[in-house]
């Protein structure tokens, strides 16, 4: 008589199938890849010091300098298209939402494009402020708001409306309650998804090589791209991604501990 798995033997039995298939995966990964030619495309040490400290100090520094300046106008401009979305005032409202669902529709690929030829044919003789870092700025603060404005709207909902109500009981004005009691509550509840926001725009600033950079402009994806075709090998564009990888990791970490600690205030 055959005796039959209770309901844990069969999940360890799952599991081990689960690992076995893993490993096997992993070891036939290993023995077909060509590891040579791979380590000659893309590892060379040589090509790889050479890069430096120019990668650091010149697209690094780029990238990061795109990334916050794009995350402040971002952040800016969300906080407004958030209230404007919750105004009483219903054109507001009409705008708030038209912007949100405009952008957030749009590959960011298109709004840079827009930023760098539409907005100079709109408006003849005019300059963006900032120059090419004036264009980051507000190609990836324009994408960033949309989704900002959700986000901060969502956490200003969240704040319950009794903090609104005493503060209004202190002889707050609605205006005020808002910017002393309940907006500094509501970012301190929406902080994790927008540290989230800020990883997605240091990746979205690799878009800034169709702006047409400078050397002095360039950043990680621009700079790894020119070397690599000017040594016809790809491990520029390998140390580039590692590069990537310094800043976003570090940052996806903060937002794993920043959303535990939320959920336990919680």
């Amino acid at each position: 008589m055959t005796s039959r798995l209770t309901r844990r033997q069969r999940r360890r039995v799952s599991q081990g199938v689960q690992y076995a298939v893993f490993v096997a995966a992993v070891v036939a990964v290993a023995v077909m890849a060509d590891w040579e030619r791979l380590r000659n495309q893309f590892a060379q040490r040589a090509l790889a010091e050479e890069l430096f400290p120019e990668i650091v100090t010149t697209a690094l520094r780029n990238t990061v300098v795109y990334t916050v300046s794009g995350f402040v106008f971002g952040l800016v401009l969300g906080l407004v298209v958030a209230l404007m979305r919750l105004s009483s005032v219903a054109p507001y409202r009409w705008v708030a939402g038209v912007y949100i669902e405009f952008f957030r529709g749009l590959p960011a690929l298109l709004i840079f494009i827009f930023v760098g030829v539409a907005v100079p044919l709109a408006f003849p003789g005019t300059e963006i402020p900032g120059g090419t870092y004036g264009k980051v700025a507000l190609g990836l603060g324009l994408v960033a708001a949309a989704y900002m404005a959700e986000t901060i709207r969502a956490g200003i909902q969240a704040v319950p409306k009794g903090q609104m109500e005493a503060a209004r009981s202190l002889g707050f004005s609605h205006a005020r309650a808002m910017v002393s009691v309940v907006i500094p509550q509501a970012f301190r509840i929406v902080i994790p998804p927008l540290t989230n926001e800020l990883v997605l725009l240091f990746k979205d600033s690799s878009l800034v090589l169709f702006l047409g950079v400078t050397l002095d402009e360039r950043e990680l994806t621009k700079f790894g791209r020119d070397l690599a075709s000017q040594t016809a090998n790809s491990t520029p564009i390998l140390v580039a991604g590692l590069c990537y990888l310094l800043v976003t990791v570090p940052l996806g970490f903060v937002v794993r501990r920043l959303e535990a600690r939320t959920g336990k205030a919680g």
